[in-house]
């Protein structure tokens, strides 16, 4: 049931309701509404709507109509994200769980370990209890496999996905591992899933061979029933009739589950088809349907494995699916960070040393672009600031009141973001990291509202421009200019004008719900935007191969020719070279250059200086990771 209650509800109140509601067996969940205070119950005798609408500031009683009740998107409209340590499942960087399908020995393991960590997994999977068709089969090490797996943990920084098979082994999924998986074999063992909800640690269920979505979130029902609302679901295939693979991988769940409940799914191509040839196809065919990650048998020698060699990847396969997933990813609207768990080390120190945690600093509000890019670069666990212009977050790190700021530089439909480029001569900020974000543009209004029937569209200047083939089909509507996409939002919703429409991305409308009018309405769908992190002393972990640069020369025949030629006969690849009026001197210009190196290795230091020779003026940008070279 969804209560929802009156606007003058007080605090008091709420905590009062709470009470009666607890008092009668009820589970008790507030919901975050934007203009409604909401509750969720949950009860195992539920009562009539009007009972509950007879109670102190319950304005209105919904009936969940869904039979999974704590699972449901009706409950908790919000999309969970589930923490493992330092990595967070279901936002918007993809994670991947990697490794071999049982622990075997120390040396391979820790060997397939290292593998893995260094291609970018953030979790490792290793079976120390394997539920086996054939009792003759290998079974797993036991406690011998877990005590295995912390030694990982200890050595890696990864996080440990083991199964659980018996409640008897509840203790030992306390001491060594930090997710419990629940096999596809024991989705419905119902003691099982009442066990693990109990541990209170976070869940990798998985579907059942032959289980309907509707069972599988029944049985995720049961671990959220027992009070865990940690769990990540996980399609691995299900039983059919064809023989080709091993299992039939239902990548039609991905959406599905997507739509009916708010907890994070992700996908194993291992078990789904049982064939190597087949894993990263499938692979990559999941994080194009929108799965929040990836389950992925790893060896490094597959052909002597224990159990599913056949399915495991060897380590330079798993290398290329994750070059292709870095590609794929930001066009679904993610990011694969190779730096994720290094990012985190780097982070996590400050909250230990008596030092405030180091904030990033972006310029709009919550929802905007700016704010996915730093939420998909450094994670939602570090506290973020929202400024109201690019010169503020400037301001704010280079007066060290944050650690970071992140600002676009360049689009590729509209060019670079001159203002941006002007502060990085100005400040004396270097570039520290780089994200590429996909920008996709929909037309949102109100409920009720019609295309024909708009006459006012507020957005962001740079969007419109982004959108021109569209407004164009539309001259009668008048544009107007706001900061940012989330501002535009919130203005058109809390007008509640039929009339009035905002052009933004899916995170706004997240922040503040409104209909969909149109989706996908920019010119060209290779829209996307180029943000650079910016810091004043801090650095960030990862080989730096990218470095960007700022000069001039002199007015002369072939003087720009004679810096370009120290790159060509270095073998140097220039990505980048936009030239900039230099304000104070009319007709005069600067180059902004970016290159593929590093050009503060030992082995490039002359390049600075001959640079430094035939420039009048030279500032070093920065050099830092550009992502996967691909």
């Amino acid at each position: 049931m969804i209560l929802v209650l009156g606007k003058g509800t007080t605090r008091e109140e709420v905590e009062r309701l709470k009470d009666i509601l607890r008092s009668e067996g009820h589970m008790v969940k507030e919901i975050g509404g934007v203009e409604e205070r909401v509750l969720g119950i949950v009860g195992k005798t539920p009562r009539e709507s009007a009972y509950y609408e007879s109670l102190p500031g319950v304005e209105k009683a919904v009936p969940i109509s869904k039979p999974y009740k704590l699972v449901s998107r009706e409950l908790h409209p919000a999309a969970s994200i589930i923490k493992v340590g330092d990595v967070s499942i279901g936002g918007g960087r993809l994670v991947v769980v990697a490794g071999p399908c049982g622990v075997e020995d120390r040396r391979t393991t820790l060997d397939i370990a290292r593998v893995v960590r260094k291609h970018g997994a953030v979790l490792f999977r290793g079976g120390a209890f394997k539920p086996r068709t054939s009792p003759y089969a290998f079974q797993g090490l036991g406690e011998e496999g877990l005590k295995i797996l912390s030694e990982v943990r200890e050595e890696t920084g990864l996080g440990i996905v083991s199964e659980m098979t018996s409640p008897s082994q509840a203790d030992l999924m306390m001491k060594y591992v930090d997710v419990v998986q629940v096999g596809a074999r024991n989705m419905q063992n119902f003691e099982l899933l009442k066990s693990v909800g109990r541990i209170g640690k976070p869940v990798l269920l998985k579907r059942g061979l032959s289980a309907t979505i509707e069972e599988w979130l029944m049985s995720a029902e049961y671990i959220l029933s027992e009070g865990n609302d940690q769990v990540i679901l996980c399609e691995r295939g299900i039983r059919t009739f064809e023989r080709y693979t091993r299992n039939t991988l239902d990548l039609t769940a991905v959406p599905v589950i997507k739509k009916l409940t708010h907890l994070p799914i992700i996908v194993d191509p291992s078990h789904a088809t049982g064939i190597r040839a087949k894993v990263s196809p499938m692979a990559r065919a999941s994080i194009a349907a929108g799965a929040d990650g990836l389950i992925v048998e790893v060896h490094t020698e597959p052909d002597k494995a224990l159990s599913d060699g056949p399915q495991s990847l060897y380590p330079e396969q798993f290398e290329q699916l994750m070059r292709d997933l870095y590609v794929i990813a930001p066009v679904v609207g993610k990011q694969l960070d190779y730096a994720y768990l290094d990012k985190a080390a780097v982070m996590r120190p400050r909250r230990g040393e008596g030092r405030a945690p180091a904030t990033v600093a972006y310029s709009g509000v919550p929802g905007s672009f700016s704010h996915k890019a730093c939420a998909q670069f450094f994670g939602t666990e570090v506290p973020l600031r929202n400024s109201s212009s690019f010169r503020e977050v400037f301001e704010l790190v280079d007066s060290e009141q944050a650690a970071f700021g992140v600002v676009p530089v360049e689009n590729s439909l509209t060019g670079s973001i001159h203002e941006n480029y002007d502060l990085l001569l100005e400040f004396e900020l270097k570039i520290v990291g780089e994200l590429t974000l996909r920008i996709k543009h929909n037309l949102l209004g109100q409920a009720e509202a019609t295309i024909e029937g708009l006459e006012r569209i507020y957005s962001h200047p740079q969007v419109f421009q982004q959108c021109r083939e569209y407004l164009e089909k539309n001259p009668g509507w008048d544009l107007i200019a706001f900061k940012d996409t989330a501002s535009a939002v919130q203005r058109v919703r809390e007008g509640g004008d039929p009339k009035e429409a905002a052009i933004a991305g899916e995170e706004d409308e997240q922040f503040s719900p409104m209909a969909v009018l149109k989706e996908g309405i920019e010119t060209n769908p290779r829209n996307f935007t180029r943000f650079v992190v910016i810091s004043r002393n801090e650095s960030l972990p990862g080989p730096q191969n990218k470095s960007s640069l700022i000069y001039s020369v002199s007015d002369k025949p072939g003087a720009l020719f004679e810096t370009l030629r120290i790159f060509a006969q270095n073998g140097i690849n220039i990505v980048k070279l936009e030239s900039r009026p230099i304000h104070s001197r009319p007709w005069e210009y600067l180059f902004y250059v970016d290159l593929e190196t590093d050009v503060t290795e030992e082995n490039r230091s002359h390049i600075l200086a001959e640079l430094l020779d035939k420039t009048e003026f030279f500032k070093f940008l920065g050099s830092y990771n550009k992502g996967a070279q691909v």
